[in-house]
């Protein structure tokens, strides 16, 4: 019952946030346009429109064509398919990692934690998106399964610090000594104990993990190495109009808006969920408090 009422308080506290529902209502936008929006605009990602070449906005094609005779409003819809997954599942890949090694290393401490933190150094000291293009060219064909692959495994390393630092943290509560005193596995104490009172700062971290994800699938597309033409993503829209900024600026001004507003609208919800989660500022160094320290001065 006391979970419940707190869950209850959290979207409660949610809600409230201004902010933080018009960037879940954004997301949601974002979604239904991606999912659903090549059903009401009936063109095709890769139809040519003969004789069309960098058409401006217009009627016919309110978002203008590119160089290749491509439809830009249908491609960025067919685009957003393909960014917003790769960043959501990235996302999900670096969430399973972080929580294995940092659950690992902050519950059973020791050589195990020492390992697996210089592990975690190791991958945190390469620059995140020469390794992740490293990865995509060790496969033959750059497919949108292998760079969300590459996202995830490069990007784990900051939620990996965080769980093992709420673990540690939580490790030493009295509920978890009693759930030890009875004798409990350690696997159990750590599942059922110990983890599901970490995730409050671990959601918030990876809810903005989610819009570094976005960044970093652009910024893999813009350097060649995202999904391959003619299927669209948002950063290989950027990289196929990089020459043509000047005499078809909307090429590039379009796509850029999406990644702007995608990012945007998910830093926005983990920032609501922060205040959310934690009114009174315990984790994260939250504005809340911050806030609460002001009113008492």
């Amino acid at each position: 019952m006391a979970g419940r009422a707190e869950s209850r308080g959290a979207l409660r506290r949610f809600r409230r946030n201004g902010l933080a529902v018009a960037g879940a209502l954004l997301v949601c936008l974002l979604a239904l346009a991606s999912l659903l929006g090549p059903l009401v605009y009936r063109v095709g990602y890769n139809q040519e429109f003969r004789g069309q070449k960098m058409a401006a906005p217009s009627a016919e094609h309110p978002l203008g064509t590119d160089r290749y005779e491509f439809d830009v409003l249908a491609r960025i819809l067919y685009g957003g398919r393909a960014s917003l997954l790769i960043a959501l599942a990235a996302t999900g890949i670096a969430l399973l990692l972080a929580l294995a090694v940092g659950l690992a290393a902050g519950y059973a401490g020791g050589w195990l934690d020492s390992c697996l933190m210089r592990l975690t150094d190791t991958f945190y000291a390469f620059p995140s998106i020469l390794l992740a293009m490293v990865l995509v060219s060790m496969s033959d064909e750059r497919s949108m399964w292998m760079v969300f692959v590459a996202l995830g495994a490069t990007s784990w390393t900051g939620l990996a610090r965080l769980v093992r630092a709420q673990v540690l943290t939580v490790r030493e509560a009295d509920y978890v000594q009693s759930a030890r005193a009875l004798g409990l596995s350690p696997l159990r104490v750590a599942l059922r104990h110990v983890l599901p009172n970490c995730l409050g700062p671990v959601v918030v971290a990876a809810t903005l993990l989610v819009g570094s994800n976005i960044l970093g699938e652009a910024g893999l597309g813009f350097l060649g190495c995202s999904v391959q033409t003619p299927f669209p993503s948002w950063g290989t829209m950027l990289f196929d109009s990089r020459g043509d900024f000047e005499s078809a600026p909307w090429l590039m001004i379009f796509p850029g808006l999406s990644i702007t507003l995608a990012v945007l609208s998910f830093n926005l919800i983990g920032d609501g969920l922060r205040d959310a989660l934690d009114p009174q500022g315990a984790y994260l160094g939250g504005r809340s408090q911050t806030a609460s320290r002001s009113r008492r001065r």
